[in-house]
């Protein structure tokens, strides 16, 4: 679980600085350069983690009747495609970064990609004692290979049938709180009929309705051991909240039924990088920065869905594929009663 956590959550800017002594000078180079920086590096990993965290939020149209229930098991994973492993670095709208070699706009790895060859930058910054300085810095890569080409999610979910076409959904991660990270994930939605309302709903061959739900997740990673900064109470925190709103079509048969329908994804992701870091400027001198910045990425997205359900008896089984910005993937294992 941690493991899934790192990687689709907070693990992207961790393992960065865990990786890069040379961050300290990334900061000196000026907060406005680190955290633009960080901003492109990170969008992508965190846009793909809003597409995943999306999927698998209704397996029909239809709705559960009064007291009917479902309790899901959920894995999604949303794809990496090659766009989403670089970023556009142009040095012209930095005020302290220019690349070793090469013209003054190159791709670069984002958090889920991997530069290869190595790539470096010379990172100017002014010495008090020393004045103008410059540095070679490497740039840093992201999860690369490690990543599969995947960025995935699990919850656990309920759903229960309120009666008139309307069925209450919610989800969750079990609360996660060690020495290093502290996360919640979770997520509420509703989901109302209209073929229900329908006075001939019995005869239709299919079922219409509509989705709202909303996804929040809460966490923070202790960088304290990793950052290779001295400060102190070094964190990364991370507040993501998204919005999804779903028209859903499904067939009505006994066992086997397939579903599909369109939405769109909106969602914001807030990272801040907390503490105070105590930044080396060439050898004698230094400066202390607090809560350094905050860097933010936001979705909005058409998505179109197609999956399949399989039910036999209590156990019921489903699939789905998602198109959108970042195509995604789930795999449902539900139980329940209607």
């Amino acid at each position: 679980m941690k493991r899934l956590i790192l990687f689709t959550l907070l693990g992207f800017l961790a393992n960065d600085l865990k990786a890069q002594n040379d961050i300290d000078v990334f900061l000196a180079a000026g907060i406005d350069d680190a955290q633009r920086f960080a901003n492109d590096y990170l969008a992508p990993g965190t846009n793909g983690i809003m597409h995943s965290m999306n999927a698998n939020w209704f397996n029909s149209a239809e709705v559960k009747p009064l007291g009917g229930f479902e309790v899901s098991v959920v894995v999604n994973a949303a794809l990496i495609n090659d766009e989403h492993k670089t970023f556009s670095l142009d040095t012209d709208t930095y005020n302290n970064v220019q690349f070793v070699a090469g013209p003054n706009a190159q791709l670069v790895s984002s958090v889920l990609g991997k530069n290869e060859p190595p790539i470096f930058v010379e990172v100017t910054y002014e010495d008090p004692i020393f004045g103008t300085q410059t540095t070679e810095v490497e740039l840093p890569e992201g999860i690369g290979e490690n990543s599969a080409n995947m960025l995935p999610t699990a919850f656990i979910q309920g759903a229960v049938g309120l009666g008139k076409g309307v069925e209450l959904k919610a989800r969750f991660v079990p609360k996660v709180d060690t020495d290093d990270v502290s996360l919640s994930m979770y997520g509420a939605g509703l989901q109302l009929e209209v073929t229900d309302w329908l006075p001939t709903s019995q005869l239709w061959p299919v079922a219409l309705s509509g989705l709202v739900a909303y996804n929040h997740v809460d966490a923070s990673y202790n960088l304290m051991e990793s950052s290779g900064i001295d400060g102190e109470n070094q964190r990364l925190e991370n507040d993501t909240n998204t919005w999804l709103f779903q028209v859903i079509a499904s067939t009505k048969l006994p066992v086997i039924n397939v579903y599909g329908g369109v939405g769109l994804i909106n969602g914001t992701s807030e990272s801040d990088l907390l503490g105070s870091y105590r930044v080396t400027n060439g050898l004698l001198s230094s400066e202390t920065i607090v809560d350094p910045f905050s860097v933010s990425s936001n979705v909005s997205s058409v998505r179109g869905t197609i999956g399949a359900k399989l039910k036999v008896g209590f156990f019921r089984l489903n699939a789905e594929y998602h198109m959108s910005e970042y195509d995604a993937f789930s795999v449902g294992i539900n139980f329940g009663f209607r």
